[in-house]
């Protein structure tokens, strides 16, 4: 009891001095959060040895002194297992490791000397501390459901039924659902049976190939510890009445979709998104592309459902006691090595474009946002070859499931988000590649795209 309430006391201090950052990574399903924490936590422990990270200013300038893993400050939190996550990419062969299914934290100390004159003399060296902060990307879509009833989530839903590929795949859940009286009294046996089929409902939009994103509840597709809990025996319903008798199916349909986001989503909310100070967004768009419109909508709208729920706005020393505030926001198209190198700009153009109403908010609130298209880890290299009388950028790699690298063009990145008849069957078929990792000693650097400009992005004014 006595270190745990020392550590709170040393947080408050760090948090006061400006000397600890949260940083919040998040991002849609498949986005390649664990690789990115994983390089990123790497990058840092490496430093500027083998010539690494030179637009991070603080190693392009000398003042970087190192960086290691010290104790979490959440004892109730899993630790992020960066050991298991790096020994799975540096293996023989090589191997992406497996997402994470639930939260977990990790904590890093970062030592370096001051910039100015004036601080360099009171104090040869400071130290910040980063926590990053890793949960499934499913858990985030339910924050939009803190802002809605019963009645409207079950209506939205409903509607989004109406169109493939939710059409065809809800149609069990809906006719069972149909058979249904919403006033009768509400028995166990179907309440379970309904969210059952629900749940089935959501984990086939999930797979793969569909591979939608929109889904609510989060809980339903990864419930944790959750699991069998009556909190997960529910559904929307065809017409939910707001007025129905206490008891009944709908009714209690409803209560538990409220309980649902009183003792799941808000307790989240506040135990840990109104606590980030920092916050970076992953984006896979090539597999967004490769999907089709409608799936490249429905990542589209994920997006912007999650971002109205955080809180924007500039931190200072009293608001990160009482309040912390989300003041930098980085979007990131990941997986920017899977195309040729002159489609990079493309990529992050089209970032722009998805992301401009939230980037809009964030900025009229003082929040400094960027956008970026990076490679946690580069597993491909661009080759220029004459094809046709033209010079065309290709792509060598090993692609997903082979043995052999192969050397492919890509295809072009559009600036823009096509037009529904821009979206030709054969237009977009990007491939994803197994990590190519030549580690010939201890000492080697993972290959990346861009990190260094990231960390300086997040941490630049931290470690000035």
């Amino acid at each position: 009891m006595v270190t745990e309430a020392r550590k709170g006391v040393e947080d408050l201090l760090y948090l006061a001095m400006d000397r600890r950052v949260r940083l919040a990574v998040t991002g849609l399903n498949q986005s390649g959060k664990t690789v990115f924490i994983t390089s990123l936590i790497h990058q840092l422990l490496m430093g500027a040895r083998l010539g690494g990270l030179p637009f991070f200013q603080v190693v392009a300038e000398g003042r970087f002194q190192g960086a290691k893993t010290v104790l979490q400050p959440s004892m109730h939190i899993p630790t992020f297992r960066y050991d298991q996550f790096l020994e799975s990419l540096t293996a023989t062969p090589p191997q992406w490791p497996k997402a994470t299914d639930g939260i977990s934290e990790i904590r890093l100390a970062i030592r370096f000397r001051p910039k100015g004159l004036l601080q360099s003399r009171l104090k040869a060296t400071n130290t910040i501390f980063l926590d990053i902060i890793d949960y499934p990307g499913e858990w985030l879509l339910d924050l939009p459901l803190l802002g809605q009833s019963f009645q409207e989530w079950s209506k939205e839903v409903v509607t989004l039924c109406r169109t493939e590929p939710r059409h065809t795949l809800a149609q069990p859940w809906l006719a069972y659902l149909g058979a249904l009286n919403p006033r009768h009294s509400a028995d166990e046996g179907v309440l379970r049976h309904a969210s059952r089929l629900f749940t089935d409902f959501l984990l086939a939009c999930k797979r793969e190939p569909i591979g939608l994103n929109y889904l609510q509840p989060g809980r339903f597709l990864i419930p944790g510890d959750l699991k069998d809990a009556p909190l997960l025996t529910f559904c929307p319903m065809l017409s939910p009445d707001p007025s129905l008798e206490p008891g009944s199916l709908a009714q209690v349909m409803a209560d538990r979709f409220e309980s649902y986001k009183e003792l799941v989503v808000r307790r989240f909310y506040h135990q840990h998104f109104s606590h980030f100070d920092r916050q970076i967004v992953l984006v896979d768009l090539l597999k967004g592309l490769n999907r089709g419109p409608n799936h490249f909508a429905d990542m589209s709208r994920s997006l912007k459902s999650i971002l109205k729920n955080f809180d924007y706005g500039r931190s200072s020393i009293l608001s990160r006691l009482l309040r912390p505030k989300i003041d930098r926001l980085l979007f990131v198209a990941t997986k920017s090595d899977h195309v040729a190198a002159n489609q990079h700009n493309n990529l992050e153009r089209l970032l722009k474009r998805i992301v401009t109403d939230p980037v809009n908010e964030a900025s009229f609130y003082g929040v400094a946002v960027e956008t970026m298209a990076i490679a946690s880890i580069v597993s491909t290299e661009t080759v220029v070859k004459e094809h046709e009388g033209r010079r065309l950028s290709f792509v060598r790699g090993r692609p997903k499931g082979r043995n052999e690298e192969v050397l492919l063009f890509p295809g072009e990145i559009p600036e823009k988000i096509p037009k529904p008849e821009e979206w030709h069957k054969e237009r977009f078929n990007f491939l994803e590649f197994e990590p190519v990792i030549a580690r010939n000693d201890s000492d080697d650097r993972l290959p990346h795209s861009r990190l260094d400009l990231v960390l300086d992005f997040l941490l630049g004014d931290k470690v000035t």
